[in-house]
């Protein structure tokens, strides 16, 4: 759907595995850790989570999931007004669930704070407890496009006037064995050790490489333009397919196929720039989502950027890590390549410079999709 009018990104906050290297990059923070590939935030954002931990007794006991979403907040200044928050995730308070339940399992007893710190509230409403927000917080699940669903609670809110400004995003701590355990059942993990060992939309793989990761991202929105925006939103789409099985999309991405065209409204194709695509790593999610692309914009398609090869799949924070990396290539008039990718594949217009538009994908389980139009604010 094209907005009549935008919606500005105004301030953001990021904590991922990168540091602050950034998304232009060849080098990517997956790694081998206890016989398993993951990615975790970075030592600098680590130490800045212990700090977290010992600044109260509360703040021992949240979830790391919560801990993340809270770090990612407080960069940003949240202005004088009604101000929303909604910041979701896939799996949640995963990491002091499996404790509980642990705990459960040997003595048939839990803490009194395992009901209320397991909720999936948790994340925005102790967000909203830190910056001292008083108008309405809420969290939800959507699996991987959890943040993107997000960003379209605020339009509506913000739209309807029922807040002057939103807080939105997504948070996910998934690297606990239980997570990790149900990604291998599915056997779409990867499973071997390389320079890049998660070969997001390469379509030659001939086996799944999707690497979990751990990662939150905030961003401010609001109906007004500030010193500090970043970009905006100018269009959006969302779409639900009929299911063949719990996990499946279909071949042709069926459901990223029409929130493009949603998202993308009366626009002209050759508008968009360059789609930062969810392709997983998994051999049919990423051809699915190629074949979307395709029928959407031909052999003519814009430039495809990826960044689960770099900081993994961090599920319902992924396409919070997408507008970042968006908000980069803006900021950098440049749009970053996937190093491992001939460029006669990712980039067939030949242009690498100056984007002004981007498109963002997610999609997940249930077979939902939402694409997300992201114009640079001069």
């Amino acid at each position: 759907m094209r907005l009549k009018n935008p919606i500005y990104i105004n301030e953001s906050g990021v904590v991922s595995p990168l540091s602050h290297a950034g998304f232009n990059s060849d080098s990517s923070a997956i790694l081998l850790s206890d016989n398993d590939l993951v990615a975790p935030i970075s030592d600098l954002h680590d130490v800045r989570i212990k700090k977290l931990q010992a600044e109260s007794k509360w703040y021992g006991q949240l979830d790391r999931s919560v801990l993340l979403a809270i770090l990612a907040a407080r960069e940003i200044s949240v202005p004088l007004g009604k101000t929303g928050i909604n910041i979701g995730s896939s799996r949640g308070a995963t990491g002091v669930w499996e404790e509980s339940y642990a705990r459960f399992r040997e003595s048939g007893l839990t803490t009194t704070q395992s009901s209320p710190l397991t909720t999936l509230g948790n994340i925005s409403t102790w967000i909203a407890q830190d910056l001292g927000v008083d108008a309405t917080a809420f969290s939800h699940s959507i699996t991987c496009a959890t943040a993107s669903h997000a960003v379209l609670n605020a339009i509506a809110w913000l739209e309807s006037e029922m807040v002057d400004q939103f807080i939105v995003g997504g948070a996910e701590a998934p690297l606990t064995p239980f997570t990790i355990a149900q990604m291998k059942a599915l056997r779409i993990y990867a499973t071997d050790y390389e320079m890049y060992s998660c070969k997001a939309l390469n379509l030659n793989k001939t086996s799944n490489t999707m690497v979990l990761g751990e990662a939150a991202a905030c961003y401010l929105l609001s109906k007004k333009a500030t010193e500090n925006t970043r970009a905006k939103i100018i269009g959006h789409g969302a779409a639900i397919e009929v299911l063949s099985s719990a996990t499946s999309v279909s071949m042709d991405g069926r459901c990223l196929q029409e929130s493009m065209k949603r998202a993308l409204g009366d626009r002209s194709l050759e508008e968009v720039d360059a789609i930062i695509t969810h392709s997983p790593g998994t051999i049919k999610g990423d051809m699915a989502e190629f074949a979307a692309i395709r029928h959407v914009f031909g052999d003519n398609y814009p430039t495809l950027c990826n960044n689960k090869w770099q900081v993994g799949h961090s599920l319902g924070a992924s396409s919070a890590l997408s507008i970042a990396m968006a908000l980069e290539m803006f900021e950098k008039s440049t749009l970053f390549a996937i190093p491992y990718l001939e460029s006669t594949f990712t980039n067939p217009r030949g242009k690498k410079v100056n984007p002004q538009k981007i498109l963002i994908n997610a999609t997940g389980f249930g077979g939902n999709a939402v694409s997300l139009l992201l114009e640079k604010h001069i």
